[in-house]
């Protein structure tokens, strides 16, 4: 039973995912229909507003829901925690908390507010990169990592990220 309920959360986690990714995506797009003529932003925003709610209701929410499920179930079928499990839960309270944050910017848009610039959402969009990169190394790696290490690692790569958004930034102005 607990090999089918770890398939299980992981298969929502990654559908959760890719919700979480995309629909910072659509927010940028949608965003950025703001800059158009006012025919051509009335179409896009349409469309972006419709994408991004079904994309919304219909899978990064549901795949959040069972996430939190199917999570705690394993965690009660494993029997004991180990101490790198801790660690884990928090890196997921703090996705959840990121979650949380997109929810109130999908919900602001779909009431026409658009409070972030395409920029600002870009580098809001990293965050869920960094909570995978941190939760898949440590689920791995476990107690064979270092604490200090694992820590440098993460703001190494947190600063090729920061990196990243900022030459793409640069390169986009240059066009």
């Amino acid at each position: 039973m607990y090999f089918y309920i770890k398939a299980l959360h992981i298969i929502f986690i990654v559908t959760w995912f890719s919700g979480m990714f995309y629909i910072v995506r659509l927010f940028i797009y949608n965003t950025e229909a703001g800059d158009k003529e006012e025919v051509e932003k009335n179409i896009l925003r349409k469309q972006f507003t419709l994408m991004i709610k079904r994309l919304w209701l219909g899978i990064t929410v549901p795949s959040a829901i069972l996430t939190l499920i199917l999570g705690p179930w394993m965690l009660y079928l494993m029997g004991t925690i180990p101490t790198w499990m801790w660690i884990k839960i928090g890196f997921v309270i703090g996705l959840y908390l990121y979650f949380i944050s997109l929810q109130k910017i999908y919900s602001q848009q779909m009431k026409g507010v658009f409070k972030y610039s395409s920029q600002q959402l870009r580098i809001w969009n990293e965050v869920a990169t960094v909570f995978l990169f941190a939760i898949v190394m440590l689920v791995v790696v476990k107690e064979s990592m270092s604490f200090v290490w694992g820590l440098v690692g993460l703001f190494v790569f947190i600063l090729l990220l920061m990196s990243g958004v900022k030459l793409y930034k640069f390169l986009r102005a240059k066009k």
